[in-house]
């Protein structure tokens, strides 16, 4: 005897909400952990950081129509729960003169490149990191990181052209330093 799918509430048959949404997460959540760390840097927070935006996901998920646009459901959620969160923490602390001593892993010189940058990546504002992460990590258009981040077009183009010029010239003193 063949079990019949669940007649859902809007009278289709398909697949229950949470198992499409159980489905989702087991297909991106590799994709989206990265997004979040690269938001963080940091696994733990960045595991807390997409917990929290499924979470978000999850409650609204009735509500998202688009389902080919889940991914960017949940890189804007996790976005603005990153400044809300970086928001809380600039509460807390406070600027000094220098700067706290990082260790380098001591493995290649390509994780200490990439330590570098996660480091010069750390040091730029949230909404510059996050187009930057969305442009040349996530590999989004402007139009979808503006789309993404709520601004215009023109925003994230001066947004991402600062962040480089401010990476740009953070890297050369960071380079410096592991020479």
């Amino acid at each position: 005897m063949a079990t019949a799918l669940p007649r859902l509430p809007d009278g289709h048959v398909g697949a229950l909400p949470q198992d499409e949404f159980h489905d989702f997460v087991a297909a991106r959540r590799p994709t989206l952990l990265r997004a979040a760390m690269l938001l963080t840097a940091d696994r733990a927070d960045a595991e807390d950081l997409l917990q929290s935006a499924l979470t978000k996901t999850y409650l609204a998920w009735e509500r998202i129509n688009d389902r080919g646009a889940l991914d960017g459901y949940v890189r804007r959620t996790m976005v603005n729960i990153n400044i809300s969160w970086w928001r809380r923490r600039k509460l807390e602390e406070y600027p000094t003169d220098e700067l706290p001593d990082t260790p380098i892993a001591d493995h290649t010189r390509r994780s200490e490149l990439r330590d570098g940058l996660d480091r010069i990546l750390d040091r730029l504002p949230a909404r510059q990191r996050a187009a930057v992460v969305l442009r040349y990590y996530e590999d989004l258009t402007e139009t979808e990181i503006a789309e993404a981040l709520g601004v215009s077009v023109g925003t994230v183009k001066s947004t991402v052209s600062r962040a480089m010029a401010k990476l740009r010239d953070e890297a050369a003193g960071e380079l410096a330093s592991l020479e």
